[in-house]
This record gives C-alpha cells, sequence and structure tokens, in this order.
C-alpha cells in the first residue's frame, strides 16, 4: 500500500496538473483527492491473551456491544486477594470499635483501623475495575473495519485489539492550488465523483489547511508559487456509499449570486 504522506504528495500532484491544463477549459475545475475515515480504536487497559472474539471485520456494533474478552487470571487473582485483605479490615475495625465503645481500647487504634478499612475497600474497587476491563465493548456505532489481533495472540496494553469506523467520520481530503483557494469557504458543497458512485454525491467542507504545500518540493520563489497547495477536507453527504481509500474527483458548486430587489 502506498504511504500515506506519498500518496497524499501524488493526488497533490496530480490536482496540480488537472487544474493547470484546464484553465483553458470552460465551466469549474475539479479536483482529485480520495476517501479517509478518523477511526475509534479499542484497546485494553493491560496486556494480556485475546480469548474470545465476537465480531469479525464488516460486522455492524452498537454501543455497549461486547467485541472481545482477555484472559483474566491474573486480576481475578487480585481481586481476591484484596478482598481477603479487606475482610482482614472489617474484622479489626469491628474489633477497635468494640474495645473503643467499652474504653478499653484507644481513639487512635479506631483511626488507624477506619484508615486500614479504607484501603482496603479502595483496592478491592480498583481490583473490580481492572476485571471488569478485561473486556471490550463498542464505544460508539459503526462497522468494524480492521482486526488487528485475534483469539490466542498477546495484546499490549493500549495497543489496539480492532478499529470501528463511525458513519459520520467519514470524510475525503483534495488539495487545491493557491489560485483557486479562494472558491472555497468552509461550509460550502462541493460535488464529487467516484467510478461506480451514484450521480447526487457532495460533501461540505469543514477544515481548510491555513498552512501552504509544495508538491513536488521546490525553494520558495515568487516563480514558484504556483505549486503552491493546500489541503481541504469535507464531510460526504453518504458516507455509507464510500470506502476508506476511494479514489474520488471534486468539484465545486458554482456560488449563485443573490438577485438585488427593485427600487433599493
Amino acid at each position: 500500500m502506498m504511504p500515506s504522506r506519498l500518496l497524499m504528495r501524488v493526488v497533490a500532484a496530480l490536482t496540480l496538473g488537472l487544474a493547470l491544463a484546464g484553465c483553458g477549459e470552460k465551466g469549474p475545475p475539479s479536483f482529485q483527492g480520495w476517501v479517509e475515515a478518523d477511526m475509534i480504536f479499542v484497546s485494553p487497559d493491560e496486556f494480556g491473551r485475546v480469548v474470545k472474539l465476537t465480531v469479525r471485520e464488516g460486522d455492524e456494533v452498537k454501543p455497549g456491544m461486547l467485541l472481545f474478552s482477555l484472559d483474566d487470571d491474573l486480576q481475578q487473582a487480585d481481586l481476591n486477594q484484596n478482598k481477603a485483605t479487606l475482610a482482614n479490615a472489617k474484622q479489626t475495625f469491628d474489633r477497635a470499635s468494640s474495645l473503643a465503645r467499652t474504653g478499653s481500647g484507644t481513639q487512635m487504634a479506631l483511626d488507624a483501623a477506619v484508615a486500614d478499612l479504607r484501603v482496603a475497600e479502595a483496592r478491592v474497587n480498583t481490583s473490580q475495575t481492572r476485571l471488569a476491563r478485561r473486556s471490550g465493548y463498542a464505544p460508539i456505532a459503526g462497522a468494524v473495519q480492521q482486526i488487528y489481533f485475534r483469539e490466542g495472540e498477546t495484546v499490549g496494553a493500549q495497543r489496539p485489539v480492532l478499529s470501528i469506523m463511525p458513519p459520520g467520520n467519514m470524510k475525503i481530503r483534495f488539495y487545491v492550488p493557491e489560485a483557486s483557494l479562494p472558491g472555497f469557504a468552509l461550509g460550502d458543497d462541493v460535488r464529487m465523483s467516484c467510478d461506480g458512485c451514484a450521480a447526487d454525491l457532495s460533501a461540505k467542507i469543514y477544515f481548510i489547511s491555513t498552512t501552504a504545500e509544495y508538491t513536488p518540493p521546490v525553494i520558495y520563489s515568487l516563480e514558484e508559487r504556483v505549486k503552491l497547495v493546500y489541503l481541504i477536507q469535507a464531510r460526504p453527504n453518504k458516507p455509507g456509499m464510500l470506502r476508506v481509500g476511494q479514489p474520488i474527483t471534486v468539484t465545486p458548486i458554482p456560488k449563485t449570486v443573490a438577485s438585488v430587489p427593485k427600487g433599493s
């Protein structure tokens, strides 16, 4: 697969070439781009071995759906140990409370027992949380895009087991030359076309880079200003009809000029 930065330079170069070739043609210019998505990566807090994988690539998931489970022997043992410590702390607290009521014990001993009990309770709560997080659940609705670790494989802490692609996170990226940049603004709609796609695809611009890039790399000069390009990103109106990595052609929609009322 072509590296992302190289892909961006190739698309930018194609954009520049098409824009220059279309200078003598009528109609709005078109720009080459591609489809990307902001993935949601689901990772465990601690390393472990995947013992259950309940989804496959392409499956639709809903928030709260179980995705995978890791082995929990160590976490269960830690919980059992802390529960035993908590039981001892409760006995010590009950004995200190009884002695304090009869005047045989000291306030210092009672305070120490209370502190130990609270620490033991906190450790049990922590162990229960660690044990519960051995299972990964879908944080958002979407489609499973890729699975990185399967049953029997060991995954590291905070390494994603799988990725989810929410439909709303689909985006298109394309470059425009400096001379064409004034024709685009945040909130503008653009037309999209691709091989085998529907004819009514469009997208709304939500990001325009404030930093220019060169393609190909050149030394900055006034003569080379034509090679400046800017990245633009837009959200498609029908994300379900697109695929990540798909090449697309973007065409700006001409802005209509509002008519001036007579007599004004």
